[in-house]
């Protein structure tokens, strides 16, 4: 069974890894949605495949709220996220 979103905690050890060799993983199994958060950067990167390519649906940091697909029927509340780094 392949998720519809995926997502991938990066840190400094892994963040190429996530990039270079799991985000093509996912595209070739058929995941949806990914976002890749950075909470050092306080960054959230929306990806969504399209026609087998990860398409970029949106970089959010900072903002109040943020309606990101495949959840965007939910104001997520970003600044939430990096509240304990």
């Amino acid at each position: 069974v392949v998720p519809d979103w995926v997502g991938e905690i990066l840190s400094p050890s892994t963040a190429r890894d996530d990039r270079v060799i799991k985000m093509p993983v996912y595209a070739r199994y058929g995941v949806s949605y990914l976002w890749l958060v950075d909470p050092l950067a306080r960054s959230l990167e929306a990806f969504a495949l399209e026609q087998g390519r990860w398409a970029v649906v949106g970089l959010y940091g900072d903002q109040a709220e943020a309606n990101i697909p495949p959840f965007q029927e939910i104001a997520l509340q970003l600044a939430e996220l990096w509240a304990e780094v």
